[in-house]
């Protein structure tokens, strides 16, 4: 298959009508699309050269701890992490995005004029207008801040998923989070020690249950081998948070061993009505 040229990425993004003024935000399955020539580098240099505001999640799960004592149903147990508490790293402004992630959202961190939120797990990079304003919603108590600014402040915000699933789609989290479903605490590694990290997000899992729900405002075009999809964040989180205020399991996925799909569901069940004798 011939190679993505910067030109097809420009392309693919105009069809899906993003230019100047844009503000998305942005999850990159860089192999999806097939060889790319430039590599990443034209990815990003695709996406900045819209003229907008370009955010993609920077998180570092590598800078996680685990306390010896927690709080309950957290999906959480608070034994056996001698060994993981030992490699954890300190979170740093410089400290790499979870490869995990894909090189894109490492290479936007490294840009000069990148901006990067401080959450020690769940920061975002930005580039572009108001970027140090959407990094800056952004606290340790409001992990998705960054994504609740966007949608608070930009009717025309979007997702923009490139050849990536709903699985990595961390604006789902945010419409969870709307419709008060539970939310975990996490512990990471900064400078002045181990930091209590409150409304983390749970599973994403099953969040290609979303997709017949999607049709209606979803634009898609091919770049390469890979599906690109424009979502409008206000229809998403409204999507999002409708679905689970109808179904408070909808999105949790399938998986037994689940442990916080399972607290979720823990959560729901302590509030089902008594069965009649």
């Amino acid at each position: 298959m011939p190679e993505v040229t910067f030109r097809d990425l420009q392309r693919g993004l105009r069809e899906l009508g993003l230019g100047p003024g844009c503000r998305v935000i942005v999850h990159v399955a860089l192999p999806a699309l097939g060889p790319v020539r430039g590599g990443v580098e034209s990815v990003v240099g695709a996406l900045t050269a819209l003229g907008g505001l370009v955010v993609l999640p920077a998180f570092t799960p590598q800078c996680r701890v685990w306390p010896r004592v927690g709080p309950p149903q957290n999906a959480a147990s608070y034994t056996g992490h001698d060994e993981d508490n030992a490699l954890a790293e300190i979170f740093r402004p410089n400290t790499p995005v979870d490869p995990r992630l894909g090189p894109a959202a490492e290479a936007l961190r490294q840009l000069p004029a990148a901006v990067r939120s401080t959450h020690p797990l769940y920061s975002f990079a930005a580039v572009g207008a108001g970027a140090a304003r959407c990094m800056a919603a952004q606290n340790l108590a409001e992990p998705l801040g960054p994504l609740a600014h966007l949608a608070e402040t930009s009717p025309s915000a979007d997702v923009l998923l490139v050849g990536a699933d709903q699985s990595a789609n961390i604006a789902i989290h945010e419409g969870e989070r709307r419709a008060g479903r539970k939310q975990f605490v996490r512990w990471a590694l900064t400078p002045r020690g181990a930091v209590e990290c409150p409304g983390c997000p749970g599973c994403p899992d099953g969040f290609n249950a979303l997709l017949p729900h999607l049709k209606s405002f979803s634009r898609v075009v091919q770049i390469g081998n890979a599906r690109v999809e424009r979502l409008p964040l206000p229809a998403l989180l409204e999507t999002i948070e409708g679905l689970i205020r109808r179904d408070p399991a909808a999105l949790l996925c399938a998986r037994p061993t689940c442990e916080r799909c399972g607290a979720v569901r823990a959560v729901l069940a302590s509030f089902s009505p008594p069965v009649p004798a």
